[in-house]
């Protein structure tokens, strides 16, 4: 009797309830479902040698409001060229930044060795807001142009000046962004991956990500791990760090490649003339950087610009010849047309959509600490260890103080539902330090992970260094990973590529493969 009574009184609540709720209330949305991508032609001449065809796919601004405002992401395909009983599946691809374009890297799939990648419809796609989608967002195309203020907040002029820099350019994110702004989250690009996965009608999807790119699996995997197949993450994101404390982490790597390359400079003094040892280098490079502050290179490169130039050598090593003759020519010559190339080929003054995603994207999938006085502390401690880039880096992300758009929550990444993944990572990478691979191996129990102790390149691999490119290729054809080690650490070690030896040096290095010119186009956005 009393079970019947209470059933009955619940009952009676449940219909109360029902006559007074709202009627959008009786049912949640259902899942969108995207209509197919119309194929055609490509506009960029790499996509087309690449034998690419290129699309548009219609997807909801807010996941949560499917018959809202739309959006559309621009995609890219280069299709399999085996027999159909070998096809393999969709491969899609992301480049990392967060705001870096993928649309280019739907030709990566000829760099697999042993023709692996033809069994593969290669993917690449530019996220929300990113480069050829609809909307593509921009705050201050001119952020980035040149002789901007010294990053060292030695005074409080100096202190107020990028304070005053970074909190205007979020106040304009927030004049142009619109509601776009409210949805750029890691959460939304998984569901746009979701959306194109449908589009291809693919049940599972294979993915290929690098740098940021990584930890978007590492959020799809959790969020929908029944539908990845093979994953190959190359420069493993920490999710442990996201994202403040990975910044932080990234200014201690950062100085320490620097000095890397500032030894390699001093090897080949013969060549540079900036001093025989890496301790004669840094303080010249020092020096310079004081006196750009007072007098910028040809009115244009001043202290803050020669600071980012430089960065990218602390990405890895394809580019030290080129900023070492640079640095060479500016000390020795007054020639700065050189530095002005290598800094608005890194920075793109005049377009800021990968810089405007980037903080689109981090500002908004964690809230960053508001006090200046945190920041303030945490800099100037990291700082005293490791100079050459962490004001660089504190000023870059300092607009997350007062992002005009609400902060989530980071997923708790959990890869156990995942089949398979190859993790892949040089154990001196500044931009995800090796941490990062070991914490995704740990979360990832069906993930195997390739080490390259000594190596300094970020996301290198399909590079030229057969032993990781070969792994890569077999995991492909046959889904087989490394032996799962016991332990913690990694399953394989590569030995990395050799450091590049300059024209006119007195000993020569091996030969070191260049980088694929679609993967170079591809990760042109990197910080």
């Amino acid at each position: 009797m009393q079970k019947s009574a209470t059933a009955t009184a619940v009952t009676g609540l449940l219909a109360a309830s029902l006559l007074c709720a709202p009627a959008a209330s009786a049912a949640p949305n259902p899942p969108f479902e995207p209509a197919p991508v119309s194929w055609g032609p490509c506009e960029d001449d790499s996509l087309q040698e690449a034998g690419a065809e290129c699309g548009m796919l219609d997807v909801p601004l807010d996941y949560a409001n499917p018959g809202g405002e739309h959006i559309s992401l621009a995609v890219s395909r280069v299709r399999h060229t085996v027999p159909e009983d070998q096809y393999q599946g969709v491969m899609l691809l992301n480049p990392g930044g967060p705001g870096g374009s993928g649309l280019y890297l739907a030709g990566l799939g000829e760099s697999v060795p042993h023709g692996a990648g033809a069994a593969y419809d290669w993917v690449g796609f530019d996220p929300r807001g990113v480069g050829s989608s609809v909307p593509a967002l921009s705050c201050d195309p001119d952020y980035f142009a040149h002789d901007r203020p010294d990053y060292l907040p030695t005074t409080p002029e100096k202190e107020r000046e990028w304070l005053s820099r970074t909190d205007g350019y979020a106040a304009a994110c927030g004049n142009t962004g619109g509601e776009l702004l409210d949805h750029m989250r890691t959460t939304d690009s998984v569901e746009d991956m979701e959306s194109i996965r449908k589009a291809l009608g693919q049940e599972r999807l294979n993915y290929y990500g690098f740098s940021y790119g990584t930890y978007l699996a590492q959020v799809y995997g959790t969020l929908h791990p029944e539908r990845l197949r093979r994953v190959v993450l190359d420069g493993v994101v920490n999710a442990e760090d996201v994202w403040y404390r990975a910044n932080l982490n990234q200014d201690v790597a950062f100085d320490r490649n620097i000095g890397i390359f500032f030894d390699w400079v001093a090897r080949y003094d013969s060549v540079y003339h900036l001093g025989t040892t890496g301790d004669q280098v840094e303080r010249l490079f020092y020096e310079q950087r004081a006196k750009l502050e007072a007098q910028p290179a040809g009115g244009e490169i001043g202290s803050s610009e020669w600071t980012d130039l430089f960065l990218a050598a602390g990405y890895g090593q394809t580019g030290w010849d080129k900023r070492a003759k640079a640095f060479a020519g500016w000390v020795h010559r007054g020639e700065w047309q050189p530095l002005v190339d290598i800094y608005d080929a890194s920075n793109t003054p005049g377009d800021d959509n990968g810089f405007a995603v980037y903080n689109a994207v981090q500002c908004t999938d964690v809230q960053w600490p508001r006090e200046w006085g945190r920041w303030r502390a945490d800099n100037w401690v990291t700082h005293a260890q490791a100079p050459f880039e962490t004001w660089a880096n504190a000023w870059y992300n300092a607009s997350c103080r007062n992002w005009p758009a609400p902060a989530g929550k980071p997923v708790d990444v959990d890869g156990g539902e995942v089949d398979s993944a190859l993790l892949i990572s040089e154990e001196l990478d500044a931009a995800t330090p090796f941490p990062g691979a070991l914490e995704a191996r740990k979360r990832f129990p069906g993930a195997s992970l390739i080490s390259l102790p000594g190596g300094t390149t970020h996301s290198g691999s399909l590079s030229g260094n057969a032993c990781v490119d070969d792994r890569i290729a077999e995991y492909l054809t046959t889904g087989a990973l490394p032996e799962r080690k016991p332990g913690a650490g990694p399953d394989v070690t590569c030995e990395p590529l050799p450091q590049p030896t300059p024209e006119g040096a007195e000993t020569i290095a091996p030969e070191r493969p260049e980088q694929p010119r679609i993967l170079q186009d591809a990760l042109r956005h990197w910080r």
